[in-house]
């Protein structure tokens, strides 16, 4: 079972409060924040994120599990952890990107 959590889209304008991702270089903003629930995405130019999701919006969904949702998909980006809160991981599915998030804990970036 899942639970939509949030869309993902690129920018190329800095946002307020972003935050630092360091294992994809990118900053996010906290989709929990948007009253849409959007995360906003600015790469740094050194970012190893694959074009496809770049250039593409997501739809993330939080999971009790990351495993069982790597079936029958091509992994993008495999499962890594964010922070100390979050393990995710990007796949294609249906011909459109997906985010798959697991919660370690509550908050977001020290909350």
């Amino acid at each position: 079972m899942f639970v939509f959590d949030h869309v993902g889209i690129t920018t190329t304008e800095k946002q307020p409060d972003e935050n630092w991702v360091e294992q994809s270089r990118i900053w996010v903003t906290n989709p929990h924040d948007h009253p849409e629930h959007i995360e906003f995405l600015r790469y740094a130019p050194d970012s190893s994120v694959p074009e496809i999701v770049r250039n593409n919006p997501h739809v993330a969904y939080r999971v009790k599990e990351i495993e069982p949702h790597l079936k029958d998909v091509e992994i993008l980006i495999p499962p890594f952890i964010v922070g100390d809160f979050l393990e995710v991981v990007f796949v294609l599915k249906h011909g459109m990107v997906f985010e798959y998030m697991r919660y370690l804990k509550d908050g977001w970036f020290g909350e």
